[in-house]
C-alpha cells in the first residue's frame, strides 16, 4: 500500500525483496501440494526482474529515512561509490593526491593543507619552490614558503566540501526512480501478499491442530451436528485437565438440546466451544473433539452474556429482547442457535414466559439446531411435549457439604440450582450464607405440593399490594421513565400506601 502511494522508504524495498525471496522458497516446498495450496502456488510469482533489480540497488540494512543516504549499495552506482569515498574519507583522498605529486615534482617536502581563508592548497618550501611545475599557480608567498593551487585540487576540494550533500541528493533520486519502477509492481505484490496471508492462516490453523490433538471433521450434506468429547479450544490451554462433551443435533428430530445446571459448572462453556467447533469446521480448520460431523450451516446465531447500552436508553434486558428478536428474525432451518439464560434480566414469571415462548417457536416453527441453557427448571417439561428438545445437565455432586463441578455434560434435568452454595464459593460471608439456605429452605415448603397445593414458578416473600398501588406500577413504563419521573412515581406509591391504597387524585407518572 505504502508503495503504491509512493511513501515506501527502503526498508519496504528491501522487505518487499526479501518476500519475493521466500516466495520462490515457498513455491518449491508446494511443488507436489494439491488443491488450495497448489491454487496459491501457482499464485505465489517471485517476479525475478523486481527481485534482482531490488537486490541490485538496495543495501542489505538501509536507514529508515530517504534523506540520510546509505540506500544505495556498493557498487550499483560509480557516482555514488565516488561521493561516499570522498565524503566518508577525504582525508585519504588528499594524502593520495599528496604522494602523487610528490612523485611527479620529485619534491619531498610538498605538502596538501588547507585553512579557512584560502582552502586547500600547495606548499613547498622556499629552497624548492623553483621547482615548482608551471601547472601550480602561485597563491601566497610566506617567509619560509610558496603556496600553489592547481585545477585539479580546487576541483578536489569542491568535490570533497559538497561530496555529502550531493551524495544525499543523488541517492535520494536514485531511490525514487526505484521506487517508481517497483510501484508498476505494486498490483502482482498485492495478490502475492493476499496469498501468503492464506497460506499463513492455513500454516497456523495446521499447527494447532498437530499441537492439541485436533481432528479433521467429516462434513455432513444432510446437516446434522454431532461431536464426540469436543473441547474449548482457548479453555483447553489454560485447563490441561479439561473435560469434554457430546453433542447430538439432527434437523427435525433432535435438534433442541436444553441445558440446566448451577452456574460455574460449565453451561456456558458447552454452549460456546460447539459453536467455536463449528465455525473452525467451516472456515477450513480440523477441530477439538475426538470425532465430529458437521453439517453446514448459514449461520451461528449466539445470545450470550450480559449488557447494556445506557447511552442508547437500553436496559441490558432491553439489549437482550433485541438480540432475540434479530436472532429469531433472520435464522433458519439451517443456522445453529446460542441461547444463554434468555429472560433472565426481567421478573421470574415474564422471563420464564419469554423463554417458553422462544423455545416453542424454535421446536415447532424455525427448526434450527439450537442449544439452550437456563435456570428455569419449569422448561424441561417442554421435551415432554416436543420430541426434538433433549434435556440434559450438568453433573454436579456434594461432599461434606462442599460443592463439586465435574463439567460433564449428560441426558436428563437438573435437581435443584445449588445458588445458595455457589454464593459462598464466591465469597459471602457465612452469616449471609446461612440466612439464605433458611430462607431457600421456608420457600422450598411453601412452594411444595403438600402445603400450597400448587406448584408455582416464583412465590411472593410480602403480602400483596393494594390494587391501586399494583395497577400504577403494572402501567408504569419503567425502561422509558427519567430518574425524575422514577422518584416521582416512587413518591406517588408511598402516598398511596400511607392512605390505605386509597386513590386520592394522584397524577399518572
Amino acid at each position: 500500500a505504502r508503495l503504491g502511494g509512493r511513501s515506501a522508504n527502503a526498508r519496504d524495498l528491501v522487505a518487499i525483496r526479501s518476500t519475493l525471496e521466500r516466495a520462490g522458497e515457498l513455491r518449491g516446498l508446494l511443488t507436489e501440494a494439491p488443491g488450495v495450496l497448489r491454487t496459491i502456488r501457482e499464485a505465489l510469482a517471485d517476479l525475478p526482474e523486481l527481485r534482482n533489480m531490488l537486490a541490485a540497488a538496495l543495501a542489505d540494512d538501509p536507514p529508515p529515512a530517504i534523506t540520510e543516504g546509505g540506500m544505495i549499495r556498493a557498487g550499483h552506482h560509480p557516482e555514488v561509490d565516488e561521493l561516499r569515498r570522498l565524503a566518508g574519507s577525504g582525508k585519504a583522498v588528499l594524502l593520495e593526491m599528496q604522494e602523487t605529486e610528490r612523485r611527479a615534482t620529485g619534491i619531498d617536502t610538498l605538502k596538501i593543507q588547507n585553512n579557512s581563508v584560502f582552502g586547500y592548497f600547495i606548499e613547498i618550501t622556499r629552497a624548492k619552490a623553483a621547482a615548482a611545475p608551471a601547472r601550480y599557480q602561485r597563491k601566497q608567498t610566506l617567509t619560509g614558503a610558496e603556496r600553489f593551487v592547481t585545477p585539479e585540487l580546487k576541483e578536489l576540494e569542491g568535490r570533497i566540501l559538497g561530496a555529502q550533500e550531493r551524495l544525499s541528493s543523488l541517492e535520494r533520486e536514485l531511490f525514487e526512480a526505484l521506487r517508481e519502477r517497483a510501484a508498476a509492481h505494486a498490483g502482482p505484490l498485492r495478490r502475492i501478499a493476499a496469498e501468503l496471508g492464506r497460506l499463513d492462516a492455513l500454516a497456523g490453523l495446521a499447527e494447532a491442530a498437530a499441537r492439541n490433538g485436533y481432528v479433521r471433521p467429516a462434513i455432513d450434506p444432510a446437516g446434522s451436528l454431532e461431536i464426540v468429547e469436543g473441547r474449548h479450544p482457548v479453555l483447553e490451554r489454560a485447563r490441561p485437565a479439561f473435560v469434554g462433551n457430546d453433542v447430538r443435533l439432527v434437523p427435525w428430530q433432535e435438534h433442541v438440546v436444553l441445558v440446566t445446571g448451577p452456574n460455574m459448572a460449565g453451561k456456558s462453556t458447552y454452549l460456546r466451544q460447539t459453536a467455536l467447533i463449528a465455525l473452525m469446521a467451516h472456515v477450513g480448520s480440523f477441530v477439538p473433539a475426538k470425532e465430529a460431523r458437521i453439517g453446514i450451516l448459514d449461520g451461528i446465531f449466539c445470545r450470550i452474556g450480559a449488557s447494556d447500552r445506557l447511552a442508547r436508553g437500553q436496559s441490558t434486558f432491553m439489549v437482550e429482547m433485541t438480540e432475540v428478536a434479530h436472532i429469531l428474525h433472520h435464522a433458519t432451518e439451517r443456522s445453529l442457535l446460542v441461547f444463554d439464560e434468555v429472560g433472565r434480566g426481567t421478573s421470574t414469571y415474564d422471563g420464564l414466559a419469554i423463554a417458553w415462548a422462544v423455545l416453542e417457536h424454535v421446536a415447532r416453527r424455525l427448526g434450527a439446531k439450537t442449544l439452550f441453557a437456563t435456570h428455569y427448571f419449569e422448561l424441561t417439561a417442554l421435551a415432554d411435549e416436543f420430541p426434538v428438545i433433549r434435556n440434559f445437565n450438568v453433573l454436579v455432586r456434594e461432599w461434606k457439604q462442599e460443592l463439586v463441578f465435574l463439567y460433564k455434560i449428560v441426558p436428563g434435568r437438573a435437581d435443584r440450582s445449588y445458588g445458595v452454595q455457589v454464593a459462598r464459593l464466591a465469597g459471602l460471608s457465612p452469616a449471609i450464607v446461612a440466612r439464605a439456605r433458611s430462607i431457600l429452605e421456608d420457600l422450598e415448603r411453601r412452594r411444595s405440593p403438600a402445603s400450597t397445593g400448587d406448584v408455582s414458578p416464583q412465590l411472593p416473600l410480602f403480602g400483596p399490594l393494594p390494587d391501586p398501588v399494583r395497577k400504577r406500577l403494572e402501567d408504569a413504563d419503567l425502561d422509558a421513565m427519567t430518574p425524575l419521573e422514577a422518584l416521582t412515581l416512587l413518591h406517588a406509591m408511598r402516598e398511596l400506601l400511607k392512605h390505605g391504597g386509597k386513590d386520592e387524585g394522584f397524577s399518572d407518572a
